[in-house]
């Protein structure tokens, strides 16, 4: 049986904003390294550090802890959602790729030139696999 390498990242990091921890540590891949620069270029986490133990490497990311513009308000939690599993592969053309809350939020696709947001495949006119919706 596969792993989920996509669902784990984003099981790790709905954890760690769930409980506001500062750092989240995932095992480091091609998917997951991409997914990651992806996240960071976007805004959702602060900073991304390798970081090598016992002959495995890891990534260390630091969250971005949100709030309400009054600062007594709850605290917002970074929403993601895993699209397409191993079992139900979702894809989609880039004229039907949805629009998370309007634009606000971002869909990570799967395409034949790699991992990009929607907004890229729909510069790029290209469709893929739909991996994970995040707002």
């Amino acid at each position: 049986m596969g792993r989920d390498t996509i669902a784990d990242i984003i099981t790790s990091i709905r954890n760690a904003d769930m409980h506001r921890k500062g750092t989240v540590r995932i095992t480091s891949t091609n998917i997951t390294e991409t997914v990651v620069k992806i996240l960071l270029r976007e805004g959702f986490i602060e900073n991304v550090r390798k970081h090598r133990e016992s002959d495995k490497d890891f990534l260390v990311l630091t969250l971005r802890h949100r709030r309400n513009r009054n600062r007594k308000g709850p605290y917002k939690i970074l929403n993601l959602k895993r699209i397409s599993r191993p079992g139900l592969r979702i894809y989609s053309n880039y004229q039907k790729i949805p629009k998370i809350l309007g634009g606000m939020g971002i869909v990570i696709l799967s395409t034949s030139r790699g991992i990009m947001t929607n907004r890229e495949a729909q510069l790029e006119r290209i469709g893929g696999e739909i991996l994970c919706y995040i707002w």
